[in-house]
């Protein structure tokens, strides 16, 4: 889900309709920020039932992860691309198309208990725009859980100070160029936990609490030290953020 330009938006678009593009990331990852969100919500029996958009959901992963969790909370996934939500359909009982823009999403203004916002952030173009509208359609007091890649991850830093092109990092949306990995998958921006932090509470958000999850794609040998990186967020590979709406 982005917000550009006419003509930017026709590669982007074209870029995300593709099948062949990822639109899931890593089971721990999803795990983490089920648990996260539903401490913050507690059980449907106590509060009863709320609503929980999956805005950005992909092929409906992180939030069919998070249904067991979640159990007599609604889970609506929200997503622009087409190819995304056929896919989403096959595992979430509510799909709906929407963007990110003023008025783009189409719920109404405070109709929403909690966001899911997973791996979305850093495909976008106009992220303020789209927290903005997040904003719009959360209640007060209402629950963001955003997870993004970390441009600060522990093996990160060791590969700039080689001259190597970070994890996570993309200069181009044909080819990998001077970076590790072989697939494309759209970063457009990257964030480090302190300017994350930064930025959602800038964007109207009280942030609750920043958590570290590790990142699937790390080589075998490698995970053992990711997964005890997520003890420093700040080093992890994946950013967790809980956040409530002011």
């Amino acid at each position: 889900m982005t917000t550009t330009t006419p003509a930017r938006r026709r590669d982007l678009r074209d870029f995300y309709e593709d099948p062949s593009v990822p639109v899931a990331s890593g089971t721990p990852r999803s795990l983490r920020q089920a648990r996260m969100l539903a401490a913050a919500l507690g059980p449907a029996a106590t509060g009863g039932a709320k609503t929980v958009l999956d805005i950005g959901c992909g092929d409906g992963t992180a939030a069919a992860t998070a249904a067991p969790f979640l159990a007599g909370h609604r889970i609506v996934g929200v997503d622009w691309s087409q190819d995304a939500l056929r896919r989403a359909r096959t595992r979430l009982p509510y799909t709906v198309r929407g963007e990110l823009t003023d008025g783009g999403l189409p719920f109404g203004t405070g109709s929403a208990d909690a966001v899911l916002f997973s791996e979305v952030i850093e495909h976008l173009v106009d992220p303020d725009s789209a927290l903005d509208e997040i904003r719009r359609v959360l209640r007060p007091g209402g629950h963001l859980m955003l997870s993004t890649p970390n441009l600060a991850a522990w093996y990160n830093r060791a590969l700039l100070l080689a001259g190597v092109q970070p994890v996570f990092s993309e200069v181009s949306l044909r080819a990998i160029h001077g970076r590790p990995g072989r697939e494309v998958v759209g970063h457009l921006r990257l964030s480090t936990a302190r300017a994350l932090r930064e930025f959602v509470a800038a964007a109207g958000f009280d942030v609750v609490r920043l958590r570290g999850a590790p990142f699937h794609g790390v080589p075998r040998p490698l995970r053992p030290l990711d997964r005890l990186a997520c003890a420093v967020p700040s080093a992890a590979s994946i950013l967790l953020l809980h956040a409530r709406r002011t």
